[in-house]
């Protein structure tokens, strides 16, 4: 029986195919999350660790926010060396093995070592 509840897709026999669409839809934006505000000291801490980074050359981990609908969005992750800084456009440059990505400053999250 909890199967059933579960899944309501297989409960039901007759579901169309725009009410599944609006159902998993529904599901996706529950899962979106609003940016966070943070703190100045650790607003720093983050700059602190970028800087070191790109001159150091060693590996951070850094997670920001990702917007997907207005003012909600997803959080993503990775790790890389901070090949570059562009202070004009307030964004980073981060590098690994497998991907290169560029993330604005005001949507990091944490950055971690």
């Amino acid at each position: 029986m909890a199967s059933k509840i579960e899944n309501i897709f297989a409960a039901s026999r007759f579901v169309l195919p725009e009410q599944r669409e609006l159902y998993l839809q529904l599901k996706e934006d529950q899962k979106l999350s609003p940016q966070p505000t943070l703190e100045e000291d650790e607003l720093a801490n983050f700059h602190y660790l970028i800087k070191d980074s790109a001159r150091e050359d060693y590996a951070v981990t850094v997670t920001w926010w990702k917007p997907v609908k207005e003012d909600l969005g997803t959080f993503c992750s990775m790790w890389g060396v901070i090949k570059w800084l562009d202070p004009n456009s307030r964004r980073i440059k981060l590098a690994n093995d497998e991907d290169v990505q560029w993330i604005e400053m005001d949507k990091i999250t944490e950055v971690r070592t």
